[in-house]
C-alpha cells in the first residue's frame, strides 16, 4: 500500500478543495491584514514577557551555560578549617575589590585577607636587594628569635640591602587574644612581624605563601629579589647575595633552589603530603622549587597573584608556586651550583656549612649554635 497524502481521508484519495459544506472550515482571517496585526501583537507580547523574566528561558539553555562557564570558574575545595566561606564566584577578568562578605575567586587567592598586622615603612626608607619572607607559627618565638641572632640580623650583607620579615596567620585556641597582645608587644620592638586574617594551619601553607607573594607585590615592589625561607633552616646568607651578585643570574621571571623533577603526587591519605584527585588530578606535579627556601627575582609575585585566579588550589605550596610557573609559561631556574641548596645533613661540619646556602635543622638551638661556630675567627676549613 502506497502512503496516504497529507489531508487524505481512509480511501487514500486527495480530497477536492469542494466538499460538502460539513467538511468545510470557517477561515481563521478574513484578510491577509488582520492575521499580520494579531502576528505582531504576540511578537509585542512575547518581547515583553521575556524582558520582564530576564530571559530565563536563554539562561536555562545549554549553549548559555557553556558559554558563562569559560567565565566563572568552577567552585573549589574548602578545607573545614579555613575561616573564608565560599559563596559567588567573582565574574568579571578584573581584580576585585577586597570584599568582606565573601570569597573572590578561590580560598588560596591571597586578596580575600587582610592584613591585620603590617610594616607598611620597611621598603620605604630603604629598597632592599633581598626580602627574606619566613612563615611562621604565631605561637613560635623561638624560632624567630633563633633567626634574628643568626641569619636574620644583619641589613647589610656584601654590600646590599637584606630584609627579614615573618608572616603570620591567626591562631586558634582559647588563648588566641592572649596570643594577640603578645604578637603586638613583640613587632613594636622589631617592626619585623607580618600576620594575615587567615587560619595559621599546616594545610593553608599555600593561602600563606600567596598572601606572601601579594604583601611582595604590594608593599614591596622595588626589591630586586626575594626568598621564602622557612623558620627551620639555616642561611648561609653571605653565600646567597654572593650567588644573587654574579652577572649571568637572571633580573626577571627567575626562581631557584632545590628542583624537583616529576615527583609523583601522593594520593595515600595517612601521608601528610595527601592531595586528593578533586584538588589535583595529574599524578604528577609540574617542575618545582623545595619549600624549604627558594629565591626569586621579585618582578614574579604579582604574576602569582595574578595566575592564581584561574589556578585550583590545592595544599601543596612549593609545587603550586610549580604550577603558577607553568602556567606562566616559565621554568625554575637550576642555581649556579645547585649542591648549595642541601635539605637535611648528619652532623654539622664547619667546612660544609661555610660552602651551602641552606640546611634544615632540627631545632632554634642547632641554629643558634651552629652559626655562633660558623662566626668564630680563623678559616672554616
Amino acid at each position: 500500500m502506497g502512503d496516504l497524502e497529507s489531508g487524505s481521508g481512509g480511501n487514500g484519495l486527495k480530497r477536492h478543495p469542494v466538499e460538502s459544506s460539513s467538511l468545510q472550515k470557517k477561515p481563521l482571517f478574513h484578510s491577509w491584514f488582520q492575521f499580520l496585526i494579531l502576528l505582531c501583537l504576540v511578537v509585542f507580547i512575547l518581547c515583553y514577557t521575556l524582558s520582564s523574566s530576564s530571559l530565563s528561558w536563554w539562561q536555562s539553555f545549554p549553549l548559555h551555560v557553556q558559554w558563562t562557564s569559560r567565565l566563572n570558574p568552577p567552585r573549589h575545595y574548602r578545607h573545614p578549617q579555613q575561616r573564608v566561606e565560599l559563596n559567588e564566584i567573582h565574574k568579571t577578568t578584573q581584580d576585585p575589590p577586597v570584599a568582606p562578605t565573601g570569597t573572590q575567586y578561590h580560598q588560596a587567592y591571597p586578596r580575600n585577607y587582610h592584613f591585620i598586622m603590617d610594616n607598611t615603612e620597611v621598603c620605604k626608607t630603604k629598597t632592599p636587594f633581598l626580602v627574606l619572607m619566613v612563615p611562621v607559627a604565631p605561637n613560635n618565638i623561638a624560632a624567630r628569635d633563633a633567626i634574628r641572632q643568626t641569619w636574620g640580623k644583619d641589613s647589610l650583607v656584601q654590600g646590599e640591602v637584606v630584609l627579614t620579615l615573618f608572616m603570620l596567620g591567626l591562631s586558634g585556641g582559647a588563648d588566641g587574644e592572649q596570643q594577640q597582645e603578645k604578637l603586638k608587644q613583640e613587632n613594636l620592638q622589631h617592626h619585623d612581624l607580618i600576620q594575615s586574617d587567615f587560619m595559621d594551619t599546616y594545610l593553608n601553607l599555600t593561602i600563606k605563601t600567596m598572601v606572601i607573594m601579594d604583601w611582595l607585590a604590594t608593599r614591596c615592589p622595588t626589591a630586586a629579589y626575594a626568598m621564602k625561607i622557612d623558620s627551620d633552616m639555616f642561611l648561609n646568607i653571605d653565600n646567597l647575595v654572593i650567588m644573587l651578585q654574579r652577572p649571568g643570574i637572571p633580573k626577571l621571571n627567575y626562581l631557584t633552589g632545590m628542583l624537583m623533577w616529576n615527583r609523583p603526587v601522593v594520593r595515600s591519605k595517612d601521608s601528610k603530603w595527601y592531595v586528593p584527585e578533586e584538588m589535583y588530578p595529574d599524578p604528577q606535579y609540574p617542575t618545582y622549587t623545595l619549600g624549604m627556601g627558594y629565591v626569586f627575582s621579585n618582578d614574579l609575585p604579582e604574576k602569582y597573584v595574578d595566575v592564581s585566579k584561574s589556578i585550583k588550589p590545592f595544599n601543596i605550596e612549593d609545587a603550586y608556586i610549580g604550577m603558577c610557573m607553568k602556567i606562566l609559561g616559565l621554568e625554575p631556574t637550576s642555581p649556579p651550583n645547585p649542591s648549595q641548596f642541601k635539605a637535611y645533613n648528619t652532623r654539622y661540619d664547619r667546612c660544609e656549612y661555610s660552602k651551602i646556602i641552606t640546611y634544615i635543622l632540627g631545632s632554634p638551638q642547632e641554629l643558634i649554635n651552629y652559626w655562633t661556630d660558623m662566626k668564630k675567627p680563623g678559616p672554616p676549613c
